[in-house]
């Protein structure tokens, strides 16, 4: 053939990061198939889903099944009866969304990977080291990327400070995925505020709020000026357990303008273009868990997991070793051993623990000589984990 390809995926890395961790483990097992292999790398969920969230899947399937209540093809946007529990769950905490400004999708990383169909060539500010998709979607659509540093110094929470006043997108997580570090409200103004300032754009990932303890920001909309330079995208994978269910949602304030053409305007037509929506059992399923009560049974779910991040926490400060993350997050963001890479260490702990960690280095070039270790597993193979990290660090 001589049809013309996006040259720009020739600047992706060879292998995405997962896909890689998944060929050494594989040829792990193979030389040894007697080893009782521990997951703590991906961050997969591994309890199954709450009661009321099945429920609400088996009677949307049950009304599927029925000429009177079959429903075809769902809103590009989601159902209203979805949209009013999102809402309300944000009304929870004290924070006003309108229904217009939510768009139901599959997930998160949908949502992160696609938005970059609705802007030109605009500069691209990464915080380094961060969740692979910010980077790889914008590489794919052959934008310029500057990375914003986190290191031990800053807490891996790099903020506005030396950043120049040309307008750009910025994409920012917290609690951040890898590192587990999440902004405080003064913290997350100050990127508030320098975007207002620059008439800039803040992209807010927010999948990981559900951890959060204490006298932090639930929603970048609960700081003052957000709605007019933050989009806020958000997933129930983790809330809810929907890593095989796959529903998130974007917010996408109606009075956020660039000039005078509404950013909520361009979503609207770009997913009527690309996408028909999420399934109708999908959605009761995420309805339910959004409910006040379904709300009290996910919580369940993550305090569990929030228990084995602890365990982890406890452990490596036991130790002595730099880490980050641990409470407020499913993550423990780990110094390596004194003389390894991150891929070098992940070997080690592989082949000395049997346990499957994420090398650093592949969250962004700030990640190398740190893992990511995360809390999504049983609490009995979490306290295994820790037996095993014991010998060997």
């Amino acid at each position: 053939m001589k049809i013309k390809i996006n040259e720009n995926f020739n600047n992706l890395s060879k292998n995405y990061l997962f896909s890689e961790i998944n060929i050494r483990v594989k040829k792990y097992i193979e030389n040894n198939p007697d080893k009782n292999i521990i997951r703590l790398g991906i961050g997969d969920v591994t309890l199954p889903l709450p009661k009321i969230v099945v429920d609400a899947i088996k009677k949307a399937a049950d009304e599927m099944a029925n000429q009177k209540t079959f429903r075809g093809y769902p809103p590009e946007y989601g159902y209203e009866f979805l949209k009013d529990s999102v809402r309300n769950y944000y009304g929870r905490k004290n924070i006003k969304i309108n229904n217009e400004d939510i768009f139901i999708s599959d997930g998160a990383k949908s949502d992160l990977g696609n938005i970059v169909d609705i802007f030109a060539d605009n500069e691209i500010y990464i915080p380094n080291p961060v969740y692979p998709v910010y980077l790889d979607s914008n590489v794919m659509s052959g934008r310029n990327i500057n990375y914003i540093e986190g290191n031990k110094e800053n807490n891996f929470l790099p903020m506005p400070n030396g950043l120049d006043n040309n307008p750009k997108i910025i994409y920012l997580c917290s609690p951040n995925n890898p590192t587990g570090s999440l902004y405080n409200y003064d913290e997350l103004k100050k990127w508030v505020d320098y975007a207002i300032k620059t008439e800039s754009l803040i992209i807010y990932d927010n999948a990981y709020e559900a951890f959060i303890d204490g006298k932090y920001p639930h929603s970048i909309f609960e700081i003052e000026g957000a709605k007019t330079c933050a989009i806020e995208v958000s997933s129930l994978s983790k809330m809810a357990g929907f890593t095989g269910v796959r529903c998130g949602f974007t917010i996408i304030p109606t009075q956020l303008k660039s000039g005078d053409t509404k950013i909520n305007d361009l979503w609207k037509r770009r997913q009527a273009t690309k996408f028909n929506g999420v399934s109708y059992p999908v959605q009761r399923a995420a309805e339910a868990a959004l409910s006040i009560d379904g709300e009290k049974e996910c919580l369940k779910n993550i305090n569990y997991y929030k228990n084995n991040a602890k365990l982890l926490a406890d452990f490596f400060k036991s130790k002595g070793i730099y880490y980050t993350g641990g409470n407020n997050s499913p993550y423990i963001w780990l110094k390596c051993k004194e003389g390894y890479n991150s891929w070098e260490f992940f070997d080690y702990i592989l082949n000395n623990a049997s346990i499957v960690t994420t090398p650093g280095s592949g969250f962004g070039v700030f990640g190398e000589g740190y893992l990511r270790i995360t809390a999504f597993n049983t609490l009995e193979n979490t306290k295994l984990a820790i037996e095993r990290l014991n010998k060997i660090l």
